[in-house]
């Protein structure tokens, strides 16, 4: 395995814009319908309307495979930097038990590959240098629908809804080679190459949900949803995610969270460039929560 060196990627995070104009019109409504009679009780583990913005703090593992018909490029197993990734997500409660979820996340990563090397054997050398630098984007968006089942301080929900996500890689390679003979002189050979690819589905997917209220104050959740697409051409593959924290409410409104958290990514395309990436990370959640 080459020496990688990790550079690390700065980019803006387009999904807030997509979670905002979800929220914006849930939250009013959720302001309209809290002074309105509800035909059954509401769990205290629940509220109305919530959404938490919050940092993802993990150290992933990564795969990239990058190729054509002619062959391909793979990183082998990379550990990669601990990085901080911004995640919102929300809930909005219809009646007693029927909720509306919403989550968005995106994780960048850059890194560099790089080999040189020099043969001798009496008259004749030769020497290579080569080198691959790598910047990929993937951004996850989901919405759905769970059933809570319960309305007493502990309650499980289950449903299913629609998971949208987009890869985007930026591959830039370049390599060198010379090859020399005493007496005949040198010749050589450089050359370089850049692609950019981005590809994006919609896929079915499944989530669950626990919810335990210690005080309507302090209470304990899980949450977990996975994402999965089946052949076909374009992006596939699976994405998972599963969570269990603490969260508690000084003021009425307004509370933390804190969240143990782990995601597992497996994508993979059959058109030339990125044709597999697999992310596995795992890390504290801390998070600002309003409820309504």
């Amino acid at each position: 395995m080459f020496p990688l060196s990790f550079r690390p990627a700065a980019r803006g995070w387009p999904l807030a814009v997509f979670a905002a104009a979800v929220a914006a019109p849930l939250s009013s409504f959720a302001q309209s319908t809290t002074d309105a009679p509800m035909p059954t009780t509401m769990s205290p583990a629940l509220d109305r309307f919530s959404i938490s913005v919050g940092a993802f703090s993990a150290k992933p593992e990564i795969n990239a495979a990058v190729g054509n018909r002619f062959g391909s490029l793979d990183s082998g197993q990379i550990d990669g930097e601990r990085k901080t990734m911004p995640r919102i997500s929300g809930e909005f409660l219809l009646g007693a038990n029927h909720g509306i979820s919403f989550e968005a996340f995106r994780y960048s990563q850059g890194y560099a590959n790089s080999y040189n090397g020099v043969y001798n054997t009496g008259p004749f050398s030769a020497g290579i240098t080569t080198g691959v630098n790598l910047d990929f984007d993937l951004d996850v968006a989901r919405l759905g629908y769970r059933y809570w089942f319960g309305s007493g301080n502990t309650v499980f929900g289950l449903g299913a809804g629609l998971g949208y996500y987009r890869v985007s890689l930026d591959t830039n390679a370049y390599g060198a080679a010379s090859a020399g003979l005493a007496g005949l002189g040198f010749a050589g050979y450089n050359g370089t190459f850049s692609r950019h690819d981005s590809d994006d589905a919609v896929a079915p997917m499944l989530e669950v949900g626990v919810r335990h209220a210690i005080t309507p104050d302090l209470r304990l959740f899980f949450d977990g949803s996975g994402i999965h697409k089946g052949g076909g051409s374009g992006v596939r593959g699976s994405i998972y995610n599963a969570s269990a924290g603490v969260e508690w409410f000084p003021v009425r409104n307004v509370g933390v969270s804190l969240a143990y958290a782990v995601t597992d990514v497996d994508l993979k395309r059959g058109d030339a460039g990125v044709q597999r990436l697999r992310l596995k990370f795992q890390g504290p959640v801390l998070a600002v929560k309003g409820r309504f």
